[in-house]
């Protein structure tokens, strides 16, 4: 009798572990080599390139990327469905992947009448050799012909089959009332029945495309009839940050916006105005992509192959540097990456803090991040935190039912802070 208690008991411990995968490893993103550019995410919901490409099921999007190293490789990819936590989710992948994936990426090109040579590899999905069939998380690695991975980059796939009003508050906490922007929302299901919302309903919200920063698996305050409200104040709360700053460089050969001064050696190289704080400023509104990017350049039949890579000089004027303190640019463009590729060097002579980025032409966002010597990231220490910034935020409802082995994402709202209420 005692071997059959021991026997049910862990058969019991097994099946938390089936269901509960706890002890998953957590997928983090790799950063590219330095020989590939300009990774990008294009979706039918976006007119600008998204690190985090958010989309319906069943609609397109496409990954691009350029590879610097004069060799036309060949490169593969694979998907993989991920949990809420972005832990390797318990399905199979026939269970959502109609196809196959780990296939060569057959469209790519070489550059053409540019100064740095290139190729350029696009990936479209769906296409002819797989569709995705299930919403949740996934992670798109690419691989090198060798079976080495060189990078990954995240997505989400939702459906609507529940509406989530979602509207951005003021923080009632006075002491932060003019400096962060809270995320009220609803969840209402309209051909779902959410059991036991407490326990099976998750939330993701995530402020300008940027995952390092997001806020995740608030509980429902209270429901009204089916109606989950989440109308917390602190808890769903983001710093306001600021507009970020751009430059354009569609024309290499002159100067642009906000490029003061160009040069030609091996490649073209463009010299942006100095940058200063803008913690102590009065907050003023400027136009912004809320930190994306696009490629552009004149005078070109095909962006992709015909837009060249230039060197672009950054400068800061914010002070001598205190000890162990760094200053990292960061964007969509280099998926808010804080590698030792993107830290800022302090040059004494000119009194500010410099970086030189290779980019191909276009148009982009960037802003300052200040790391203390303990690694904490002041997200708002170089350009300020105001109330008034204009951020997007878009709110991912995730549900995992009894029985079900995945994490569903059933709903996404979406709110932009320019229509900010008390």
């Amino acid at each position: 009798m005692i071997d059959l208690y021991k026997f049910m008991f862990l058969l019991v411990c097994l099946n938390f572990l089936i269901i509960n995968p706890i002890f998953s490893q957590i997928e983090k993103e790799l950063n590219p080599p330095e020989y590939i550019k300009t990774i990008s995410f294009t979706t039918n919901n976006e007119n600008y390139s998204t690190n985090l490409p958010i989309i319906k099921l069943g609609e397109k999007f496409a990954l691009d990327f350029d590879v610097l190293n004069n060799q036309e490789e060949d490169y593969y990819y694979t998907i993989d469905q991920l949990n809420f936590d972005w832990s390797k989710s318990q399905l199979i992948k026939s269970e959502y992947l109609r196809g196959f994936d780990n296939i060569k990426i057959q469209n790519y090109k070489t550059s053409f009448n540019t100064y740095q040579t290139y190729s350029h590899y696009k990936l479209k999905i769906p296409n002819q050799d797989v569709r995705i069939t299930k919403s949740g998380n996934y992670i798109l690695k690419i691989y090198d012909e060798y079976g080495n991975i060189v990078f990954s980059r995240k997505f989400i796939v939702y459906e609507s089959i529940t509406t989530v009003p979602t509207q951005i508050k003021r923080l009632r906490n006075l002491k932060y009332i003019h400096t962060k922007q809270s995320v009220n929302f609803q969840v209402n299901p309209v051909t779902i029945q959410l059991n036991n919302p407490k326990n099976t309903v998750k939330t993701l919200i995530i402020q300008n495309n940027n995952l390092s920063t997001s806020i995740g698996n608030l509980k429902a305050q209270y429901t009204i009839g089916s109606k989950l409200i989440f109308n917390y104040d602190e808890e769903s709360s983001f710093w306001g940050g600021n507009e970020y700053l751009f430059f354009e460089n569609k024309e290499i050969r002159s100067s642009n916006l906000n490029i003061r001064t160009f040069n030609l050696f091996d490649i073209y190289h463009n010299y942006l105005f100095t940058d200063y704080p803008r913690f102590n400023n009065s907050y003023t509104y400027n136009p912004d992509i809320n930190g994306g990017f696009l490629t552009t350049a004149l005078n070109a039949d095909d962006i992709d192959i015909e837009a060249d890579y230039v060197n672009i000089h950054f400068y800061l004027k914010n002070g001598t540097p205190r000890p162990g303190e760094s200053i990292y640019i960061v964007g969509a463009f280099n998926n808010y990456s804080m590698g030792p590729e993107y830290k800022m060097t302090y040059n004494r002579s000119s009194d500010s803090h410099e970086l030189m980025l290779k980019l191909k032409q276009g148009f982009y966002n960037y802003k300052y991040v200040l790391v203390n010597e303990y690694d904490e990231i002041n997200q708002g220490g170089v350009s300020g935190n105001y109330d008034e910034t204009e951020n997007d935020y878009k709110v991912l409802i995730y549900y995992r039912g009894y029985g079900y082995r995945y994490d569903r994402v059933i709903g996404m709202g979406q709110a932009s802070s320019i229509n900010i209420t008390n």
